[in-house]
């Protein structure tokens, strides 16, 4: 079975479904262990340190968008840990997922038609593409 989970959250409605998910799968495996990873964007932390008053506030505000899946986490007593890291969302995930070996990585996914998906891209269909361990996407 899984026993160390990566979630990849951004703090939308998606992460949460995909918080659901892992304590599904979490709560069946003794000695599971989840990395709850926030991939903070270049062009949006930015704006998050122009619009923050300082450090601390930067901080809270990045924490409270990990803080829904941190709470129902909490919750259900699954361990986990809180990984910050900068740069695009997709090869960052991957990356990290691929040297850190886990054993499965859960992501939401927007739900983007596939004409969206071609001109934007996706995140979730990036990590797929390039995980080497399984990765759940969670509609």
């Amino acid at each position: 079975m899984y026993k160390k989970i990566l979630l990849a959250v951004d703090g939308s409605e998606h992460s949460l479904r995909a918080t659901d998910e892992v304590i599904k799968i979490a709560s069946l495996v003794t000695d599971c262990y989840v990395e709850v990873l926030l991939v903070i964007e270049y062009d949006k932390a930015k704006k998050e340190v122009l619009h923050a008053s300082g450090k601390e506030e930067l901080e809270m505000n990045r924490r409270k968008r990990l803080l829904p899946s941190t709470e129902k986490l909490q919750k259900n007593s699954i361990p986990y840990q809180i990984q910050l890291l900068h740069g695009e969302p997709g090869p960052t995930i991957v990356e990290y997922a691929n040297n850190d070996h886990f054993d499965l990585l859960v992501i939401g996914s927007r739900g983007l038609n596939m004409f969206q998906e071609m001109v934007l891209g996706s995140v979730s269909h990036k990590v797929v593409k390039r995980a080497n361990c399984p990765v759940l996407v969670v509609k």
